[in-house]
């Protein structure tokens, strides 16, 4: 099952249990996908694209709520951080990070990266090994950390 269609089962749970944050979320990841599928030259969209459009809204919503919180906005952080959690239901499971340092690892002997000079090399090759499977940011901060 895409995750296009498991966004629209749960907007019509959604809508049955008046839910209004879960609504607002998934109409948002829902306008996306049109809005992708519409302006893109495939006639349809492939599980990563999808995959790649949700993790582009759950950032978005945190770090909108980042901001909020820095400015004493919590009435503001929670709703962005609801929804951040709604949308999250349709990335795959998240690698834990013992998990990412072995796979980090294996990428830094498999390419023999040594410095910080390899690190694009590292980086280009472990961001397409675990698209979806892991925060950019996390990846980033591990590789440095194990470059270093």
């Amino acid at each position: 099952m895409s995750v296009q269609s498991q966004v629209m089962d749960q907007m019509k749970v959604a809508m049955k249990a008046k839910n209004k944050v879960a609504l607002e979320s998934l109409r948002a990841l829902k306008s996306a996908f049109l809005l992708a599928n519409t302006s893109g030259a495939s006639a349809e969209l492939t599980e990563e694209d999808e995959i790649r459009i949700v993790q582009k809204l759950v950032k978005q919503r945190k770090d909108s709520a980042a901001i909020y919180a820095e400015q004493g906005r919590a009435d503001l952080a929670d709703p962005e951080l609801a929804q951040s959690a709604i949308l999250e239901q349709f990335l795959p499971v998240q690698m834990s990070e013992d998990e990412l340092k072995e796979v980090i690892g294996a990428i830094i002997s498999q390419t023999g990266a040594s410095s910080m000079r390899d690190m694009g090399k590292v980086m280009g090759m472990a961001s397409q090994q675990l698209a979806g499977k892991a925060d950019g940011k996390a990846i980033s901060m591990l590789v440095k950390q194990l470059l270093a």
